[in-house]
């Protein structure tokens, strides 16, 4: 059990990155974009043939972000230059992208197990530090401490970066866009290129995300993007419903830790007898469901208690 909970702690960390994207899209742009099941492939689509290919695997990564930026950019020119409804425009790119990542591939699946990455120079440098010795001392030995630290510090450096931008003109200006677009666009903002600019920088980040889980797994293929908008919905429905979101500081914290949350739930289901793997996709559901209702069912029990409250002291007067 220890080292199931260990391995989607790390998983979630990874997939705390494609959360922090979708929470730039749906919440902070407040367009519903399903363009993540495909670029979340594209991005362990481009890092795996890249480094298959010899490139330096830190390299290959960022080109996953790159590409990732570009796909969301142009499911952004289609809702705004070519007038396509949010969800039409995010559809359409996730479609396209399924035979443009085979094409990036050439086959649906590449293996990484042979081949040196990310996941392999950091634990070859970790273990160069002889950190896992010194962290014996929690009890619990994994096979390396340096997946699980590093990804987290990645994720956190990423969440920093994000409530940066999202502070600074341009930020404000695509927080107002998808907060109010008719208000920011009386101010002469040009909302256009900044739905661009968000929907490149979310997906970038999934795509991000991508490449990372790729490498981690050993290889990417060209299924392994479906259903990743839910799962990044019920990262960021989770985290926020349990950490709350009043401030840009705590939404994007409490996404990674919805991530966190998320794999740790899917893993602990999995353990039940009659669950199999092939049931993550309905727990997924099932997640998300309960994570939706269940703050509603206790805003209102708070609601009739307030009601309670308040006749108790009008009846007392």
């Amino acid at each position: 059990m220890p080292s199931a909970i260990f391995g989607s702690i790390e998983a979630g960390a990874m997939y705390a990155l494609m959360a922090l994207g979708v929470y730039l899209s749906f919440r902070v742009l407040d367009f519903p974009d399903l363009t993540v099941d495909g670029s979340f492939v594209t991005g362990g689509a481009v890092a795996a043939v890249l480094i298959v290919g010899g490139t330096n695997p830190f390299l290959a990564t960022i080109l996953a972000f790159v590409a990732g930026f570009l796909a969301g950019s142009v499911t952004g020119l289609l809702h705004t230059k070519g007038k396509i409804n949010p969800l039409l425009s995010g559809i359409i790119m996730m479609i396209a992208l399924y035979s443009i990542n085979l094409r990036i591939m050439g086959k649906s699946n590449i293996p990484l197990l042979s081949e040196e990455t990310v996941i392999t120079k950091l634990t070859d440098f970790w273990q160069g530090l002889g950190l896992d010795n010194a962290l014996a001392f929690i009890g619990f030995v994994p096979k390396t401490w340096a997946i699980l630290i590093l990804m987290l510090i990645l994720a956190l450096f990423v969440k920093v970066m994000i409530d940066w931008f999202l502070k600074t003109d341009i930020g404000l200006a695509i927080r107002a866009t998808g907060n109010n677009e008719t208000m920011i666009r009386s101010f002469s903002a040009n909302t256009d290129t900044l739905k661009i600019l968000g929907l490149g920088l979310s997906n970038g980040l999934v795509a991000l995300s991508g490449g990372l889980v790729a490498q981690y797994n050993g290889f990417s293929d060209v299924g392994m993007g479906i259903g990743m908008i839910v799962i990044g919905l019920a990262s960021v429905i989770i985290g926020e419903a349990i950490f709350g979101a009043k401030t840009i500081f705590r939404a994007t914290l409490a996404v990674i830790g919805g991530a966190i949350l998320y794999r740790i739930i899917v893993t602990l289901a999995l353990r039940v007898e009659f669950l199999e793997t092939g049931d993550m996709k309905l727990i997924t559901a099932l997640i998300v469901v309960f994570a939706l209702v269940l703050p509603k069912i206790l805003e209102k029990q708070k609601e009739r208690q307030r009601k309670k409250k308040r006749m108790l002291q009008a009846g007392m007067e």
